[in-house]
Formats: C-alpha cells, sequence, structure tokens
C-alpha cells in the first residue's frame, strides 16, 4: 500500500519440495540459477497450504505476512465485495508455474460434491494448463479415458500398479505453447515430461493418485486419508468422446490475430464456473477491470499503472493484484497472463452448498 492506496505487488519464488523432478523452466524463465531438482512448482500468491499441511505451499508477501492471512484481515479491499459475500475471504483460486522434468503419475482430483461430503471443502480441484514452452520431440498430456472403465478394472490396475494399462486406455494430446488444456475434476490424467505451464486451480490440493509406482508418495495420502475404496469413487469412469476432448482445448492465437485485441480469453468456457485466464499485450494499451488477480508476466518489458501507482514489470515477474488496485492499464511491449477467480454467478452454477 502506497500512500494508502493499494497496488500490486511483486511475489519472489515459492516452491514447495515435490515427488517428482523439474524446474529448470521455472529458473530460466525467472532468471535465476537452479536449484533442487525436486521444486518443479511454483506456487504463485498460494492461500492454500499443500494437503495435511498448515502452512507448506503458502505464499509471503515482501513484508513477512502470509498473503492467507493478508486476506483474512482486509478481505473487502483484496478481493472485492461481490467476491467476499459469496467466497468470503478466499481467493477461490490457486495458480502455479508447472515444470515437469520427468512424466507425472496418473491422478485424479474429486469435484466440488465430493469434496463437501468427504473433505469439508466448498472447492474440488478443477484444473488447467496453460503452455508456455515445452521440451522433446513430442511433448504429450494425458486427459480421460478414451472408453468407459469399469470398477473392476480401474481397481485392478491401481493394485497392480499397472501405469501401461492406464495411459493406454487415456486420450494422448500432443500440446504446444499457447494451448490451454481444462481438466474437470474426476478426470484422470497425467502430464508428460518435458511439459511447462501455468496452472489455474481451484485452491485445494486434493489429488488422489491412481499411479505411486516409482514416486515417493505415500499411500495414505494418495488416498486423501479416505482409504482406496472411497477415493476411487471420485473417478469420472465415463469415457471422453473425440468431441468432448476438443471441447475441453483451446489454441492461442497467433500472428496478426493474437495482437489486434489487447485482452484474450484463454480457457474453453465450461472453465468459468472455476477460474478465468486473460493473455494481455501491453503494447495494445490494455485497460483492465478491478479485480484480485495474479499475474505472470510472459514477455517482454513495460508496466502496470493504476490511478496514484505504478509498477514495472519484466519476463519472469509474478504479482498479486489487490481488487483496492483499482481498475489496471498496460503499457509497453510486453505480454502476460492474468489469472482471475470466477464470478461468484458463474461459480453458483457447481455449488455444492446450494
Amino acid at each position: 500500500m502506497l500512500n494508502g492506496v493499494m497496488q500490486p505487488i511483486e511475489l519472489g519464488p515459492n516452491q514447495p519440495r515435490q515427488f517428482y523432478k523439474g524446474g529448470e523452466a521455472i529458473a530460466e524463465l525467472r532468471g535465476v540459477g537452479e536449484g533442487d531438482a525436486y521444486r518443479p512448482e511454483d506456487w504463485v500468491a498460494s492461500a492454500t497450504p499443500r494437503f495435511g499441511m498448515e502452512e507448506d505451499g503458502l505464499s509471503r508477501l515482501p513484508d513477512g505476512r502470509y498473503l492467507r492471512d493478508a486476506l483474512e484481515a482486509d478481505p473487502d479491499n483484496w478481493l472485492g465485495p461481490e467476491h467476499v459475500k459469496y467466497f468470503g475471504a478466499s481467493p477461490a483460486l490457486l495458480v502455479k508455474l508447472l515444470d515437469a522434468g520427468q512424466q507425472l503419475p496418473v491422478h485424479v482430483h474429486p469435484n466440488r460434491s465430493f469434496a463437501y461430503r468427504h473433505l469439508g471443502s466448498r472447492h474440488g480441484k478443477t484444473e488447467s494448463w496453460v503452455v508456455l514452452g515445452t521440451r522433446g520431440a513430442e511433448p504429450v498430456v494425458y486427459v480421460g479415458w478414451s472408453h468407459d472403465v469399469e470398477t473392476a478394472e480401474l481397481s485392478r490396475w491401481v493394485a497392480d500398479q499397472d501405469a501401461k494399462a492406464m495411459l493406454g486406455n487415456m486420450h494422448r494430446l500432443k500440446v504446444e505453447p499457447g494451448d490451454a488444456v481444462l481438466v474437470p475434476a474426476g478426470t484422470a490424467h497425467a502430464i508428460g515430461e518435458g511439459i511447462f505451464a501455468v496452472e489455474l486451480q481451484e485452491p485445494t490440493d486434493f489429488s488422489v493418485m491412481l499411479q505411486l509406482k516409482g514416486f515417493d508418495l505415500d499411500p495414505a495420502g494418495g488416498e486423501l486419508g479416505l482409504g482406496r475404496e472411497l477415493a476411487n469413487t471420485c473417478v469420472r469412469q465415463k469415457a471422453f468422446s473425440a468431441a468432448d476432448i476438443d471441447g475441453l482445448r483451446r489454441h492461442a492465437q497467433s500472428g496478426a490475430a493474437a495482437t489486434a485485441g489487447a485482452v484474450q480469453d484463454v480457457m474453453p468456457v465450461a472453465a468459468n464456473p472455476y477460474f478465468r485466464a486473460q493473455r494481455v499485450f501491453g503494447r495494445s494499451a490494455a485497460q483492465l477491470e478491478a479485480s484480485f488477480a495474479v499475474v505472470v508476466v510472459l514477455s517482454g518489458k513495460g508496466k502496470l499503472e493504476g490511478d496514484g501507482w505504478d509498477l514495472a514489470i519484466e519476463r519472469g515477474t509474478t504479482l498479486v493484484v489487490p481488487w483496492g488496485a483499482g481498475p489496471v492499464r498496460t503499457t509497453g511491449d510486453v505480454e502476460l497472463l492474468r489469472c482471475l477467480p470466477p464470478l461468484p454467478e458463474d461459480a453458483k452454477s457447481d455449488d455444492p452448498t446450494a
């Protein structure tokens, strides 16, 4: 806050140790040296702790406070009154940079209904990937079963740790920078080696691990403490058709089309109840409405400007923008990804408390 006016806050890395390798692309984006090979995720502006932990995963502000505590102390100025009426002091959003140095295991996130009934949370974990970069000859992700999976079949795959069978019965999608892929809660999925992405998620750390072999994972934690039989009931067993999968993808515009408008929606429409994302081009002098937002600067240099403040930004900068900063303008030859919580009227369409 400067002279009583809230303004965006630049945030440093927040990379809790994980069970899989990666992080090279995060270090390159931020312009820092590589560190621990098991820190492949950067939880940006996170008010969400890791599952079963009190503080690991939470972001700190430059003044030393956890962002979560700052939101709880002044939710209206941070999040906006309309957001607070519906979501309370939760940002209703978790954003990560994820750089997969190896293929991730097959896993599933529960939907809101399952999370409400069994985990005491109004949020499940629908997520999406906005691909920033790829390495390797054929960068792929796996999303959804390609045929209906029977309960006994799923149980056998998990009991035998038959990852080959799981992956062989999923849709395999080749991706490239700019692609956005929505992963509805309940959908079996895995990210392939060499994928660097921004992940937008509901604000939980709920994962049911179908594949554990070869990874340093606690089986009980991989079942969310619910036991395998109950945990597996959160898995969507119905197949996704080719048309279903097409509806979960959105390809970035390129060339002249990419710069014709200052602000472009990134996500498929089906993401609206869970989160929103915009690609913003500063050289078009974008005007952005007041909103809580998590920003990742993808390229170039420029400024964010508001009434009574301005902030220099460049590639690799990550920021949290309070609602109280007011409308925001972007200037300069800069491109950023603006990650936003869902609007309350959209979130109500999948509200387990209604």
